[in-house]
């Protein structure tokens, strides 16, 4: 195949904190998008904060240049912990990015995301559709049986479902829509998404449609796994807010460049401009804890082991890394950390393809539903204000990024999940997949347009186990996980919880949950300094005002032990 293994609240001003008097230190552990996110809060709020990354300032969100790809004063090639999506319900980062200076951009950051038109969603060996988005308008809101009709017919149309399976899902969207918060978290976060569409009932379209591809490619989840609740409330955003009231921005964003030119390099350059300072290179291995304080934190660094001490410590490390922290005398005080262990973790990883020739797959998003790994894409170049025969040995002329999302699945060459196959064997799986659904009514994706490959370095192929690692592996929202999940601050004092695993609004494990969650664990920490700066602004995700009468009518039928008006048998 000619592949080639290339590596395994807003508005405050800059109030620069150096300088910062006693009882203004905070040591941020974790520099990804939470932990930057928290270092700029409380930068522009005076306070002196250093953070603490073991790896590349970015975390998941990061850019990952292509090692030795470049070549003739070019840059190296850039890849990717997987393609960025910035949804238009996103509130909090869009907040943050227009509050990083970009050279001539009025909305700095912010100015670098463009709106996708549409969504591809391809089939082996069946007629692929692609489904236009952008439809911006402030209707009148419908009514319930207007929004079932129009919903559902939409849906028939677009999925190629039955109308009466289209009805059917337009109803159960209705149904959460249209519930009370307490039935939320009382009924709908203790069930499984495949329980409440009915999949094992429903037609192989609708199983593979929506149970299948709204979960594991969408959000990486699992629809036996996955909570009603979750995927409940991306629905309510996606599907139940059609023409995207109150939104940010278009329903489907991506930046305009490599994420590091376009949002994290300007971002860390504002951070050392207000005073922050970065450590890299450190692993933290534990907590020290007294009086119901933490008083210091024992790293690892290219100096030796030692001790760093700050005023106020923010974690803000994935859940899996976090919860290794959680000592004996750390849970003494915060006993309720101790259920982070059962927080379950899965994968979700990208690779990217370069191309000789530029790929006309999609001018958006493409979902590769029959795919065994759960695979989507975005070809780049189309998107990109630096094109990408500038990088490189100047032959690439397209990069289509993949997600992978099911790395437990046997594929289609070797009948391995991902887990088992070595890197090769990962490219050639993922480009059989790609053409087994891009090639069945033409040569979409040739051989001889492969230039090379590179999947993300979090992955690492252990010889003698026969599987492979990886660093970076992704939060899954499980049924019943909202109890397992922490508040941004309890019982120790300076000790504060930054990461897409806290508690928010979003309630999935995305760059907007980390962002959110920062927000608030700043906040939280402000109310303990006794601080009066101003408090980080938050924000709540869509709810159809509409159908806020028939969420106090739920709430009765709730508290009675009825089910919700509208969830009847079809």
């Amino acid at each position: 195949m000619g592949v080639s293994t290339a590596g395994a609240a807003g508005g405050l001003g800059p109030a620069p904190a150096s300088g910062a008097p006693n009882g203004r230190r905070v040591a941020v552990l974790g520099g990804g998008v939470a932990g930057l996110t928290a270092a700029h809060e409380l930068a522009e709020r005076g306070f002196q904060v250093t953070v603490y990354e073991r790896r590349a300032l970015g975390g998941k969100a990061r850019s990952i240049p292509v090692p030795g790809s470049g070549s003739g004063g070019r840059p190296d090639l850039p890849g990717e912990h997987g393609f960025r999506f910035f949804p238009g319900f996103y509130q909090h980062i869009p907040d943050t990015m227009r509050r990083i200076p970009f050279p001539g951009n009025a909305d700095g950051v912010w100015s670098n995301l463009i709106a996708m038109p549409e969504a591809r969603m391809s089939r082996r060996g069946g007629d692929d559709f692609r489904v236009p988005l952008g439809f911006r308008a402030k209707p009148a809101g419908p009514s319930p049986e207007e929004f079932r009709e129009t919903v559902g017919a939409a849906i028939a149309t677009s999925l190629k479902m039955t109308p009466a399976e289209g009805l059917f899902f337009a109803n159960r969207l209705l149904v959460f829509n249209s519930s009370c918060d307490a039935r939320r978290f009382g009924q709908w976060e203790r069930m499984a998404w495949r329980d409440y569409v009915g999949a094992h009932e429903r037609s192989h379209e609708f199983r593979a449609l929506i149970s299948r591809t709204l979960t594991s490619i969408m959000v990486a989840a699992k629809d036996n796994l996955a909570s009603v609740r979750t995927i409940g409330n991306m629905g309510e955003q996606f599907l139940g807010n059609p023409f995207e009231i109150g939104n940010d921005g278009a329903l489907d964003r991506v930046l305009n460049g490599p994420t590091n030119a376009a949002w994290i390099d300007p971002w860390t350059a504002l951070l050392r401009e207000l005073g922050v300072e970065f450590a890299l290179g450190v692993q933290v291995r534990g907590l020290e804890v007294r009086d119901r304080r933490i008083t210091g934190a024992r790293i690892v660094d290219a100096g030796g082991s030692r001790t760093i001490e700050a005023d106020y410590f923010v974690v803000a490390l994935a859940a899996e890394q976090a919860r290794a922290l959680w000592s004996p005398d750390v849970l003494a005080v915060r006993p309720e950390l101790a259920a982070m262990d059962r927080l379950f973790v899965d994968w979700m990883t990208g690779m990217q393809f370069y191309l000789r020739r530029p790929a006309d797959i999609s001018k958006g998003h493409t979902a590769y539903i029959d795919a065994p790994w759960s695979l989507t894409s975005i070809s780049q170049n189309q998107l990109w204000t630096r094109k990408l025969a500038e990088f490189g040995d100047g032959t690439v002329q397209d990069c289509l990024s993949v997600d992978i999302s099911d790395w437990n699945t046997p594929g289609l060459l070797y009948g391995k999940p991902a887990k088992e196959c070595t890197h090769e064997e990962i490219a050639r799986e993922v480009w059989a997949q790609l053409q087994a659904h891009l090639n069945d009514r033409g040569a979409e994706l040739r051989d001889a347009d492969l230039h090379s490959w590179f999947l993300d370095p979090a992955i690492v192929w252990q010889s003698d186990q026969r599987r492979n690692t990886n660093a970076d592996p992704l939060l899954i929202n499980t049924a019943g996980s909202w109890d397992l999940r922490p508040e941004p601050h309890g019982d120790l004092e300076n000790l504060f919880l930054a990461g897409d695993y806290v508690r928010t609004n979003v309630d999935l494990a995305t760059m907007e949950g980390a962002n959110e969650s920062a927000r608030a664990a700043v906040n939280a920490l402000l109310d303990v300094a006794g601080s009066d700066a101003p408090r980080c602004r938050m924000y709540t995700l869509y709810r159809a005002s509409e159908l806020e009468p028939l969420r106090r009518m739920d709430a009765d039928r709730y508290a009675a032990g009825q089910p919700n008006l509208f969830d009847v048998q079809f």
